[in-house]
C-alpha cells in the first residue's frame, strides 16, 4: 500500500441511483421526507428523555444515545445524497470523502457496541429485575456509552490508517450515493489485502459478535416473558419488534462488509439505505415513542412549550 506512482486524487463522482432526472426529483421527495422524519423523531426521544426527570434511567438513556447516534448517522450521508439528487455535477472533494467514510465508521461501529448494551440493560430488567437498579446504575450507563464510543472510534481509526493509504489510477467514480469504504475499496487499484483481513476481523467484532449477545439475550428474555402470564402477548410482540430492527440494522451490515468484492453495485446501494435510512427512522417508533412512559413525556414537554408560549404572547 505505499505511495507508487498513482495519480493524486482530488474529487470523487458519485453516482448515486444512476436513474433519469425524472425520476431523481421523486427520490429526492422520499429521501427528504424519510430524512426528516427520522431527525424529528429521534430529537423528540431525546428531549422527552432530557426533559424528564422520571426518565433518567439507564434504558431510557441509552435510548438517547442511540437516537443522538441515528441523527448524526443520517446527517453524514443523506443531505449529500439529496443535493446530488438535484445538482448535474455530483461530486465530492477527497478530504469530504474522507472524513464522510471515518464519521460514518466511527458512528456505525459505536452503534453496533450500543445495541449490544441495550439487549444486555433489558435482559437484566426481565431476568432480574429485584437488582436491576443495583446493577444498571447511571454509573454503568454512562461507562457503556463510553465504552461504545472507544470500541468504534479505535477500530474505526485502524480502518482509517489504511483507507488513507489506498491509491488510484485515474479512476474517480464511486457507483454509490456516499463514500463507503467497500465502494473505495473496490475503486483502488493497488494491493489492499491487509485491509481486506482487516474488515474481516472488524465486521466479526462489530457485527457477529454483538448479534450473538442480542439473540442470547433476547432468547432469554423472551423464555422469561413466556412464563408469565399477565401481559405476555404485549411484551413478546415488543421484544419481536426490537429483534426485527436489529436484524434489519445487523444483517444488512453483515452482507455489505462480509460479501464477496464481486457483488453488485445495486444491492450495496439497497443494503446502505437499510442501515443508513431505514433501521435510524425506525428505532425510535420501535424502541420508545410507543412507549407510555415516553408518550407522557412528550405530552407534558408539549404541554409546558404550549404555557410557555401563553405566557410569552400575555405579557407582550
Amino acid at each position: 500500500m505505499g505511495r507508487g506512482n498513482y495519480s493524486q486524487v482530488m474529487e470523487f463522482t458519485l453516482l448515486g441511483f444512476s436513474t433519469p432526472p425524472m425520476v431523481e426529483v421523486v427520490l429526492f421527495q422520499v429521501f427528504l421526507i424519510l430524512y426528516m422524519s427520522t431527525v424529528a423523531g429521534n430529537l423528540l426521544l431525546i428531549l422527552a428523555v432530557g426533559c424528564s426527570h422520571h426518565l433518567h434511567t439507564s434504558m431510557y438513556i441509552l435510548l438517547a444515545n442511540l437516537s443522538f447516534l441515528d441523527i448524526c448517522f443520517t446527517t453524514i450521508t443523506i443531505p449529500k445524497m439529496l443535493s446530488n439528487f438535484l445538482m448535474e455535477k455530483k461530486s465530492i472533494s477527497f478530504a469530504s470523502c474522507l472524513i464522510q467514510v471515518y464519521a460514518f465508521l466511527v458512528l456505525g461501529e459505536t452503534e453496533c457496541v450500543l445495541l449490544a448494551f441495550m439487549a444486555y440493560d433489558r435482559y437484566v430488567a426481565i431476568s432480574n429485575p429485584l437488582r436491576y437498579s443495583t446493577i444498571m446504575r447511571t454509573t454503568t450507563c454512562v461507562r457503556m456509552i463510553g465504552c461504545s464510543w472507544l470500541i468504534g472510534g479505535l477500530i474505526s481509526s485502524v480502518d482509517m490508517y489504511y483507507l488513507y493509504r489506498l491509491r488510484y489510477c485515474g479512476v474517480t467514480t464511486i457507483d454509490h450515493f456516499f463514500c463507503e469504504a467497500p465502494s473505495l475499496m473496490r475503486l483502488s487499484c493497488c494491493d489492499h489485502s491487509i485491509l481486506d483481513v482487516i474488515k474481516l476481523i472488524g465486521s466479526t467484532i462489530l457485527l457477529l459478535v454483538p448479534l450473538l449477545c442480542i439473540l442470547y439475550s433476547y432468547t432469554h428474555i423472551i423464555l422469561a416473558v413466556l412464563k408469565v402470564n399477565s401481559r405476555r402477548y404485549k411484551a413478546f410482540s415488543t421484544c419481536l419488534s426490537h429483534l426485527i430492527v436489529v436484524m434489519f440494522f445487523y444483517g444488512s451490515a453483515i452482507i455489505m462488509y462480509m460479501k464477496p468484492e464481486h457483488s453488485g453495485h445495486m444491492l450495496d446501494k439497497l443494503l446502505s439505505v437499510f442501515y443508513t435510512i431505514v433501521t435510524p427512522m425506525l428505532n425510535p417508533i420501535i424502541y420508545s415513542l410507543r412507549n407510555k412512559d415516553v408518550q407522557g413525556a412528550i405530552t407534558d414537554l408539549w404541554r409546558s412549550t404550549i404555557m410557555s408560549k401563553s405566557q410569552v404572547l400575555c405579557s407582550v
